[in-house]
């Protein structure tokens, strides 16, 4: 037998022990379930470190810096202003002593600076040193707080580098809790409306919830080979969700279907187990393959959120083929009780496929008008993304509200200096130290003489003087594209220019140079992925249908409905369309990182239905159905689980479009309408309409109905 062939028969095989043994199956599934979720209270769960991150020359130079002992010791600053802009000196320095008292009885804290004031004399800057970048920084902002209380007639504020991420992870994480808990109901009422009864309804829910359950447990041994990022959880319960839903969507209505036809629970679930377990099994490695591609760009974030999205898609079709065909058996007709009576009559009123059968006609009969009309609305939705401009999330692009970000914000205002700075670090023999010093420091005037930078720092040099760093402030805030060119100026012209010669080696770093270094290796990488999903999903979609031109029809589609998305990003967070809708102010970018996850996880999951769909076709053409009826048969037949299953998707995502982080709220929006477009205009319109017009060539080059009659 095949290896093919084995696999095909793997949810047939699952589901038979499970139907001829419930009991054992769904103790299993509660045994490793628990067992999982133990783990994640034995097991710690590792966090990426700052060596994770680095990335191209930044990264060398942070390498360089952190060897020679020469990082800085993290800080925050307190700035103090009057509301009305007229800050008395005297008063201003009775403030900054009493943040200073304040401050220094935190034991985190090392050292507390002199208070600097701005050109205008309108503010103050207290700079707080800390003694490491492990620390709480709650105590730090009650001694703000406390300082705020002493002086009531001015404005006191804190922000820093673990203040701002504190506040983030804060926001962040009241954001997804929101979401999550409200993802719950909607997808337990879309179930109902699905199936017009409760435990039918509950069904899905309690298998997508119990694969995040374990998936989140899993994952904390997993972090030891790939660390889990903070955001992973989150990510894994959008993911779970989505797939433990449409797995279960797919299973039950063809379980339902089979019983409705007058077959045994037993018998009609191991012919659900056979086609719809056939096509969750399929659909999973598509699914995984595609967040696989998120190897490809050797990030740390995303080798994370791949990890983790790639378990809980494999746990998802594990119970499945599994836990799901044992709770059927033992349900049995139950599994149609308690019934909602408004919602059960207006699910018989409709039947199978009521709605598309009607819609489907039309494209069935004129397939070619169909594909050119919904092929221009396709490439009028895309055509934006052929201007998408990305940036790495910046100040700019976090909620105005975060008390932290607005201190930030009147800070690089009042201390243009105190803004974005690169660091420049070289490295050489200690005899030549004073030759790298002075280099160094003509290095700095002559970046302030081009404009593009205003001062340079004291020169640092590490204990064993074969290091030195100097820092150059810019003139510019992160989101600036002068920010690039002024990096660039300083790494291709004026830093070999000087330091030619005198340094053995040398880096230009700093938060900015990361930012650029990071942006220019996912846009490096981008086309990459792209081809390795595209490519990977069409040779799984070539080997598992034994056609070619399927392959080829699932890669172009896939891509269309990429470009739908990023089209749809532009227009609204590039250009700012349905800012008041969605309460937010537009960045004039696209997050970087955004346009690579959703091209990653909305191949995977638009290739859960798309699955779906070619498998009941396929199905039809083998029993000896023609080519054109099947699609028509086959369209009707599905779509009811597909535009349920993409409902459950769209609404999730939707949720998450209603967050105050504009990352989370672009995420939400691209997946959001690129499946709701992708299940309706490109599954339901260019799909069949493409196959129709490709007959019996469809499956070439093989043949479902000759391989069914030789088989008979």
């Amino acid at each position: 037998m095949k290896l093919k062939d084995r696999l095909a028969g793997i949810p047939t095989r699952a589901a038979w022990w499970s139907a001829t043994h419930p009991w054992w199956a769904i103790g299993s599934w509660l045994l490793f379930v628990i067992a999982a979720v133990a783990l994640a209270t034995i097991v710690a769960t590792e966090r990426p470190t700052d060596a994770d991150y680095r990335v191209g020359e930044s990264g060398r130079a942070d390498a360089l810096i952190h060897d020679a002992g020469l990082a800085q010791p993290p800080g925050e600053r307190v700035l103090i202003s009057a509301p009305d802009g007229g800050l008395d000196r005297s008063v201003g320095n009775a403030a900054a002593a009493t943040v200073a008292d304040e401050m220094t009885e935190v034991e985190s804290v090392e050292e507390v600076g002199d208070p600097i004031p701005s050109e205008d004399g309108a503010a103050l800057l207290v700079p707080v040193i800390l003694d490491s970048e492990d620390v709480d920084v709650d105590p730090l902002l009650a001694a703000t707080a406390a300082a705020q209380d002493a002086h009531p007639d001015l404005s006191i504020e804190q922000t820093g580098d673990l203040s701002l991420v504190a506040a983030f992870e804060d926001r962040l994480g009241e954001d997804l809790r929101s979401a999550e808990l409200i993802s719950v109901p909607i997808v337990l009422i879309l179930m109902l409306l699905a199936f017009g009864a409760l435990i039918a309804a509950g069904l899905p829910v309690l298998l997508a919830a119990t694969s995040v359950a374990a998936t989140i447990g899993i994952t904390a041994p997993v972090s030891h080979l790939v660390p889990a990022d903070l955001s992973v959880d989150s990510m894994i319960v959008l993911i779970g969700v989505a797939v433990g839903v449409d797995y279960s969507l797919f299973y039950l209505k063809r379980e339902r279907q089979e019983r409705e036809a007058g077959r045994g629970t037993v018998n009609a679930v191991e012919i659900a187990a056979e086609t719809s377990g056939h096509a969750i099994l399929v659909s999973g490695g598509a699914v995984i393959a595609s967040l696989a591609g998120l190897f490809v760009l050797t990030d740390a974030t995303f080798n994370s959120l791949a990890s983790g999205a790639i378990i809980v898609v494999a746990v998802a079709v594990l119970g499945s083929i599994t836990v799901l065909p044992a709770l059927l058996v033992k349900l049995g007709r139950w599994v149609d009780r308690p019934r909602i009576p408004g919602l059960w009559r207006l699910n018989r009123r409709i039947g199978r496929g009521g709605i598309s059968g009607r819609l489907i006609g039309p494209v069935v009969r004129h397939p070619v008008v169909a594909l050119v009309i919904a092929a221009v609305g396709v490439v009028v939705l895309a055509a934006p993304a052929l201007g998408m401009k990305t940036h790495e999330e910046n100040i700019e692009a976090v909620p105005g509200d975060i008390a932290e970000v607005q201190a930030f914000k009147r800070i690089a205002a009042a201390y243009p200096s105190e803004g974005g700075t690169v660091t420049v670090v070289a490295q050489a023999d200690s005899a030549d130290r004073a030759d790298v010093v002075a280099a160094l420091r003509r290095l700095a005037d002559d970046a302030a003489e081009t404009g593009h930078f205003t001062s340079g720092g004291e020169v640092r040099t590490s204990s064993d003087a074969g290091t030195s760093t100097i820092e150059v402030a810019m003139p510019y805030n992160q989101a600036d594209d002068r920010v690039a060119a002024a990096i660039e100026l300083l790494r291709s012209d004026l830093g070999p220019t000087v330091l030619a010669g005198v340094a053995e080696e040398w880096a230009v770093g700093g938060e900015p140079a990361h930012t650029l270094d990071d942006s220019e290796k996912r846009a490096d990488r981008l086309p990459l992925l792209l081809g390795f999903v595209l490519l990977l999903t069409c040779l799984m979609m070539a080997a598992s249908f034994r056609s070619i031109v399927l392959g080829a029809v699932s890669t172009v589609l896939n891509l269309a409905s990429v470009g739908v998305a990023f089209g749809v990003l532009v227009v609204v967070f590039q250009h700012g369309y349905g800012e008041s809708l969605l309460d937010f102010t537009s960045p004039g970018f696209v997050i970087d990182w955004v346009p690579i996850f959703v091209l990653a996880v909305l191949v995977g999951l638009s290739m859960d239905y798309h699955v779906f769909v070619i498998s009941r076709i396929r199905e039809l053409v083998a029993s000896g159905v023609p080519t054109r009826a099947a699609v028509h048969q086959g369209i009707v037949d599905s779509a009811g689980v597909v535009t349920s299953a993409a409902a459950v998707m769209v609404a999730v995502f939707a949720i998450f479009a209603t967050v105050s982080l504009i990352e989370i709220k672009m995420l939400g929006v691209g997946l959001a309408a690129a499946i709701l477009l992708d299940a309706t205009l490109i599954r339901l319109v260019v799909l069949p309409a493409v196959l129709v017009l490709l007959g019996d060539r469809t499956w070439w080059p093989s043949s479902p109905a000759r391989r069914a009659s030789s088989a008979r």
